[in-house]
């Protein structure tokens, strides 16, 4: 079986591994270079404290892919388990918070409630008095996503997936007897193969439109700064979520901080994704350092922005991905709102499950196809940073 795959950033090289696992022959097309897209300016967090079912599932089985990558692929991805902090002024939402750790222990998810003076301990500069709970997790984590990525590319390519990068893709044309993968600017091709994976991130809709369908995608543009905090931040705190605006920062070396955080007026819808600013707003980020130090006390107004990007997520209405073979021959992996590197492990396994069974196994993805949207199932992730 020859499969092609469309996108180099993790969740199509990962994908192109597992299949290639399974025996297929892999051929990977990648516009620019692997990671070019959103991978290489992915935060790297690693977390099982999701909302909903189905993403703390992809979440528990990517964790154990996660916990034996250094071992299985031979590289160090620079991994902190200082976990994750959620936290919330609304009475209401700490409510859910208790409901949602609830389900996160029946998967083995080691969450837990936390008061304000527990989370104070996990974070001595938090602002405990802004708060009335939250959760934790020790096990969430961070990592380098291009460590992370290389590692999968190596496992590729030994296991003898051809990757073709600076080959963008004009279109995908699903046949009686395959696909037919069309390649722009007088690549060598077309690329015939029994499936094609659109693994294209925010670019996935183009893909998509070319093979017959739609996907209810859109690319935000997302933001993270580095900051020189006017107190050091120690490197042992947890990465701190404010759920009520969605500010958070985490530890980097040296008491700097990632900072992030998308708000109404700083969120921008891109129109088209090959056209927007790599570089954080300097509005958006003298934001972001206030908001987020109305939650810890080591941002104040000495702190100072050290540098940043911004990449883009690729949105669905109601925060999940879409993961399902849309057409006949044609698999989609894409829309994952900012949860794509984290989840890329299980999600690839999916993916060379629906090629090779017809249908998946290591987690159930069946409410995660396009159809949902029109049967109106209501459950949306919250969890969303």
């Amino acid at each position: 079986m020859h499969v092609a795959v469309v996108g180099g950033g993790i969740v199509g090289v990962a994908s192109a591994y597992e299949l290639a696992a399974r025996g297929a022959d892999v051929t990977l097309l990648e516009r620019g270079s692997l990671g070019a897209g959103s991978t290489d300016r992915a935060l790297g967090g690693i977390r099982a404290q999701f909302s909903t079912r189905v993403n703390v599932e992809l979440s528990v089985a990517s964790i154990e892919v996660w916990d034996e990558f250094e071992e299985r692929f031979g590289v160090d991805i620079d991994r902190r388990r200082t976990g994750y902090l959620f936290l919330t002024r609304d009475p209401d939402t700490a409510d859910a918070f208790a409901e949602q750790v609830a389900m996160q222990n029946e998967y083995g998810v080691p969450s837990r409630t936390v008061s304000p003076a527990e989370a104070a301990d996990l974070c001595p500069g938090l602002r405990p008095e802004e708060f009335v709970g939250g959760t934790y997790s020790p096990e969430d984590s961070f990592a380098d996503p291009h460590l992370a990525l290389q590692g999968y590319a190596r496992a590729a390519r030994e296991a003898g997936v051809e990757i073709r990068t600076n080959t963008p893709v004009a279109g995908v044309d699903p046949r009686e007897s395959g696909v037919r993968v069309e390649l722009a600017d007088g690549g060598e091709g077309p690329v015939e193969a029994d499936y094609a994976v659109n693994a294209a991130g925010a670019w996935a809709p183009r893909v998509a439109a070319t093979a017959g369908y739609d996907l209810p995608i859109v690319p935000h543009r997302r933001q993270t700064a580095v900051v020189e905090s006017e107190r050091p931040v120690p490197e042992s705190d947890p990465l701190v979520i404010d759920a009520d605006t969605t500010a958070h920062f985490r530890p980097e070396r040296d008491g700097r901080a990632l900072v992030g955080g998308h708000f109404a007026e700083t969120d921008p819808v891109v129109a088209d994704p090959d056209r927007f600013s790599e570089k954080p707003d300097t509005d958006w980020a003298v934001e972001a350092v206030e908001r987020v130090g109305a939650v810890a006390d080591y941002f104040g107004p000495d702190s100072r922005l050290a540098g940043g990007w911004a990449g883009l997520y690729a949105v669905t209405p109601d925060h999940h991905a879409i993961v399902e073979e849309s057409v006949p021959g044609v698999v989609t992996a894409a829309g994952f709102s900012g949860h794509g590197f984290q989840h890329a492990p299980a999600t690839a396994r999916v993916v060379a499950e629906l090629v090779f069974d017809g249908e998946a196994s290591t987690v159930d993805v069946s409410g995660l196809d396009r159809g949902r949207f029109d049967r109106g199932d209501g459950r949306v992730e919250r969890n969303v940073a």
